[in-house]
This record gives structure tokens, sequence and C-alpha cells, in this order.
């Protein structure tokens, strides 16, 4: 048995001719999809931009000294200071106990604890603290889960004695 191919003319279609209108449809609708995904990207990257770092080189400089020779008067003193971060209920819990060199619980200080996150400003928390006893204090936050910076300072008489920087994790 053979079988032959019949053709007919009405199943068969045309090539499609390129035209002149066609290349200009399709740049134009080529570069408004271009477009339009820049404007989302744009819109993304200014509405989590955090800020600027430094507003002044010059005012960063003199800082940079100033905490230069506070952090040189910190190291002489030989201060020790832990942080606990415990997990509650509802956040966390840092602990913080301070002592001198000759380990004696640091007395008349007042302490501050911040929640710095690393890659926005708007995100940082400060956290209460409520005096213990001597040299001893405790605060809560609800701070989300993730890598924060837990920045401590120890005050007296409104000079800052200590500061440290400390990246954590928060689970």
């Amino acid at each position: 048995m053979m079988f032959a191919a019949s053709q007919s003319g009405g199943g068969a279609k045309r090539p499609r001719q390129v035209t002149g209108r066609s290349v200009l449809i399709g740049l134009i609708v080529f570069f408004a999809v271009v477009a339009g995904v820049n404007a989302v990207m744009i819109g993304a990257a200014v509405s989590t931009f955090g800020g600027v770092e430094t507003e002044s080189s010059y005012k960063a400089g003199l800082a940079f000294a100033r905490e230069m020779t506070a952090a040189q008067a910190q190291d002489q003193r030989h201060w020790q200071v832990h942080a606990t971060i415990v997990r509650i209920e509802h956040g966390q819990r840092i602990e913080i106990r301070a002592q001198d060199a000759g380990d004696h619980a640091l007395a008349d200080v007042e302490a501050t604890v911040q929640l710095a996150h690393p890659t926005d400003r708007r995100a940082d928390r400060s956290v209460a603290l409520t005096a213990l006893s001597a040299g001893r204090f405790s605060g809560a936050t609800d701070a989300p889960e993730g890598q924060w910076d837990l920045v401590i300072e120890l005050v007296r008489d409104g000079d800052r004695l200590f500061r440290s920087k400390s990246r954590v994790r928060l689970r």
C-alpha cells in the first residue's frame, strides 16, 4: 500500500512579513518594558535607602579624634562589662553586669543600651534599663530576630566612661 501526501492550498499559512511598522512596535515595546523595570527598581532603591552615613567629613574626623581619646581612657580603667541576652516570651531580656579592675561592682553609673541595626538606622531600638543593684542592669526589647549591634554605654555625672559595640544575633 502506498500513501500519497496531498497538499491543499486551504490549510497552509503564509510566513509573516517583517515590515517597518512591526519593527517599530517591537522596539517601542522593548524599551517600554526596560523603562518600566527601571522605574520599579529605582522606586524600591529610593524607598529603602536609610540615609547618608556621614554628613560632614570634617566633623566626623573631629569626632573620631574625641573617640580615640575616650577609648584610651576607657582602656586604662580596665573595667569589665558583661552582657547576657536571654530569650523571653515576647522578645529578649538584656542583662548588664559592670565591674571595675578590682572586680567590684561599679556604683553611681547609669547604663544605656541600644540595638543598632547594621544596615538601616531607622530600625535602631533603645532598650530601657532598670538598675537592679550597683553595676547590674536589666531591660527587655521586642526587637525582631537577626543580627544587631549591641551598644552599651556607662555614664557617670554626664561623662561617658565606657562604650562597647558588639555584633549579636537575636533568635
